[in-house]
């Protein structure tokens, strides 16, 4: 119960690794909302872990949405103490010059934006309780780029340096703020960064992973659970790869 009495909000929380997450917080202890544009699959998970989850749809590109999520969080429990931001976007692979500006501006929102949304409405509370973790879900694609998926490893890198910038601008606050670049997984987004998904294609993925399989939402969980918990209280600004020895 390392996250017992402790409050959080997991944006993407309804799938993917959001719902490893989710369901790893839970059974530490903490009251978890599930921010999400899939809020029926939000209130599929929350069906299944019972009391102690709540679910509210949330646009994390959207400064109304993000701001009614929060207000949703402080009403409901009074504070926030571990923020989240796991939502994000691809575009499909594709040389840089031929993604569409629908597409790039999609990711550059979702992924980008949002960190800047979400910090808006949550740093100022936290800054106020002179506590608070904030965990941001970047990618290994921030670290070591992969080919023709040129503007979501920009998001990513993008994420990593945010992550940074915010933990040495917020410590003497008392807030940390640290992320994860997990390898690709078994997310709603694998087939996008693969382009299809095929026995082959897999194969090919897989050989680029030292420990040779995919990250899970239970590594996630576990990882997100450590980074957030008391026992990191010394760690901020770190961007852990759970990747398998990828990015080595």
């Amino acid at each position: 119960m390392r996250l017992d009495g402790k409050t959080a909000i997991v944006t993407g929380g309804a799938s993917g690794f959001g719902a490893g997450i989710v369901r790893k917080f839970r059974a530490e202890g903490a009251k978890v909302l599930i921010a999400d544009l899939n809020a029926e699959m939000g209130h599929d998970l929350a069906s299944e872990l019972g009391s102690g989850v709540a679910v509210i749809a949330t646009n994390v590109a959207d400064g109304l949405s993000v701001q009614a999520m929060a207000d949703h969080a402080m009403a409901t429990w009074g504070q926030i103490d571990i923020l989240i931001n796991n939502a994000g976007v691809t575009h499909l692979p594709a040389a840089m010059e031929d993604i569409s500006e629908d597409d790039f501006d999609r990711v550059i929102a979702v992924n980008v934006k949002s960190v800047y949304l979400t910090a808006r409405s949550i740093v100022p509370l936290m800054k106020a309780r002179g506590a608070g973790a904030i965990l941001n879900v970047a990618s290994t694609a921030g670290v070591s780029p992969r080919p023709r998926l040129s503007w979501y490893n920009a998001s990513k890198g993008w994420m990593n340096n945010a992550t940074k910038g915010m933990a040495v601008e917020l410590a003497p606050s008392g807030v940390r703020v640290n992320a994860l670049n997990p390898v690709a997984g078994e997310t709603p987004l694998l087939k996008s960064f693969m382009g299809e998904d095929t026995p082959e294609m897999r194969a090919k993925f897989l050989a680029t992973i030292p420990l040779g399989r995919f990250s899970t939402p239970e590594d996630m969980g576990n990882a997100a659970c450590y980074l957030c918990s008391d026992e990191a209280s010394m760690i901020t600004g770190v961007c852990m790869e759970v990747d398998g020895g990828r990015c080595i």
